[in-house]
């Protein structure tokens, strides 16, 4: 038997473990450690790798910062599998090594992020089907082909961060029973949609331009840092659902400014009314800054920060979970490693 490394610990790599692995997993690795162990194995840093093992299977939707970085330590790229998050093939390609240690679902939602149509089980089905059916307008087509194969082994949806997130913020703010919510940045396609459903209309501003025009959503297209658009103390309800940690470092095409998010904080307080209520979830971890992408914050930096509010609640979720009303300092010390916890604060001004 194989003697097998998983890179990641996360969500991605415990799907990859409940689904099958033929090989003996020796332990595992995170880009920065953060953990001794996992599953009762040992974790190892991607720069204190060791040499005992077969191949290393690479369970993380950060590949393609995986793949740069094995490339920048020298380490074998023939003897690492990526199973997702990348575009083209590499490191091992061979098919027969790659089946025999994933198995049958591993080896599916691969064939399936690598377009292997031929070593799937389509061509099976297909005959399957061809000698089942009997009915001419819908026999199997070369032409009308549209396979799909990763979804055989598939969950019946994604319960994600950002599914908790969303959830978690639209509750409360139902739960207010506010008719108009002002949000800055957050996501159109969940949170925003679950808020316009239940008939708030929502104020939203975004450094972006916004991509459709949709009833009861009334856009602002504007860096929302100074929040000059708004009075002072008019808000009765507003959110900012992981958006405030990028201001300032140009991802989004907005000005550099290292304080911009800082002025922001300053400036929702400013424009909440008395009882006025805020809902805002960011990056909580040991903190940094992660150019260009986020701010990571201390719960007790975002806190201190919105010194002029109340905190009412403090809840975060990390890997598809949720913990609620946690202590402030409990993940002071976390670095993430690509599975992000996001802190969600709710606030109200006295």
């Amino acid at each position: 038997m194989k003697k097998v490394l998983i890179w990641g610990t996360g969500k991605i790599a415990s799907r990859f473990i409940e689904n099958g692995c033929n090989g003996e997993i020796i332990g595992f690795i995170e880009t920065n450690k953060s953990i001794d162990s996992y599953m009762d194995k040992p974790v190892y840093d991607s720069r204190q790798i060791p040499s005992q093992y077969d191949y290393i299977i690479v369970a993380s939707s950060y590949a393609t910062e995986i793949y740069n970085l094995i490339i920048r330590l020298g380490i074998d790229c023939s003897r690492i599998i990526f199973l997702y998050g990348i575009k083209q093939r590499v490191g091992c390609t061979d098919n027969n090594v790659i089946k025999e240690i994933l198995l049958e679902k591993n080896y599916m939602g691969y064939c399936g992020e690598f377009s292997l149509i031929e070593d799937s089980f389509i061509e099976d089905d297909i005959k399957k089907y061809t000698e089942m059916n009997q009915r001419p307008n819908f026999a199997i087509k070369k032409e009308y082909l549209w396979t799909v194969i990763k979804d055989k082994y598939s969950l019946a949806g994604t319960v994600n961060n950002y599914f908790w997130q969303d959830l978690w913020a639209s509750r409360l703010v139902i739960k207010s029973g506010v008719k108009c919510h002002f949000d800055i940045g957050s996501r159109l396609d969940g949170f925003i949609a679950h808020l316009l459903a239940s008939g708030i209309d929502i104020a939203m501003i975004d450094v972006r331009k916004f991509p459709e025009e949709v009833e009861g959503l009334h856009t602002i297209v504007d860096d929302a840092t100074s929040l000059k658009q708004i009075p002072d103390g008019s808000i009765e309800s507003l959110s900012a659902l992981c958006s405030l940690e990028h201001f300032g470092l140009g991802r989004y095409g907005d000005p550099i400014d290292p304080e911009a998010c800082f002025k922001c904080f300053g400036n929702i307080q400013r424009k909440l009314k008395t009882k006025g209520k805020l809902y805002i979830s960011l990056p909580i971890g040991k903190e940094r800054l992660e150019f260009n992408a986020h701010r990571v914050f201390y719960p007790s930096t975002i806190v201190e920060c919105f010194g002029s509010l109340i905190l009412k609640e403090f809840s975060c979720t990390s890997n598809g979970k949720i913990e609620y009303d946690i202590d402030i300092h409990k993940y002071d010390n976390d670095l993430h490693n690509g599975n992000y916890r996001y802190g969600m604060f709710y606030f109200i001004k006295p």
